[in-house]
């Protein structure tokens, strides 16, 4: 049952995961610049989650209940998938995402992104009740304005290719 949470909990991540002036939903989703959508397809699935020219996540039936703090960060939402739906709280520190923490099917999660020192995603740590992994991030391609398309990452001996298709204002 664990196994399976972690790979419910892997895929959601990058859906829940997703610099601008006034909201920081793109540092969510590790995109800069006018980002219009993105859309992110993993393991035969695909998420699209559009962005007003300010950089606010659009809320949608996958995404609602968005909650922002005074300075524009994204305190917390509702993400729907695969018919279940999750609360998820976002931590920040220095302007960075440092943590997420999501309830899913009667058990808690936190995701913690670990970043190198360009401020790219090398790796993501999941805590599900008690149990640690660490999902690495390989093998990038970025598009000409420094925003990543594709990604592998592997958990449990399970490697996976993310890619993403953005489009700007």
């Amino acid at each position: 049952m664990k196994k399976v949470m972690m790979m419910i909990a892997l895929l959601a991540i990058p859906f829940a995961m997703q610099a601008q002036t006034k909201f920081h939903d793109l540092e969510v989703n590790d995109v800069k610049g006018p980002v219009k959508s993105i859309t992110t397809t993993m393991m035969g699935m695909s998420r699209t989650i559009e962005f007003t020219e300010e950089g606010q996540m659009m809320p949608s039936s996958e995404i609602s209940n968005l909650m922002y703090d005074e300075d524009g960060y994204l305190k917390s939402a509702t993400m729907s998938m695969m018919g279940q739906s999750t609360d998820v709280k976002y931590k920040w520190e220095n302007g960075r995402l440092k943590s997420l923490t999501f309830s899913m099917m009667g058990q808690e999660g936190t995701a913690s992104p670990n970043y190198d020192e360009k401020g790219v995603v090398v790796s993501e740590t999941i805590d599900m009740g008690g149990q640690k992994l660490e999902s690495p991030y390989t093998d990038y391609k970025f598009d000409d304005r420094g925003n990543w398309i594709s990604r592998k990452s592997s958990m449990m001996g399970q490697d996976m290719v993310t890619t993403r298709t953005i489009i700007y204002y």
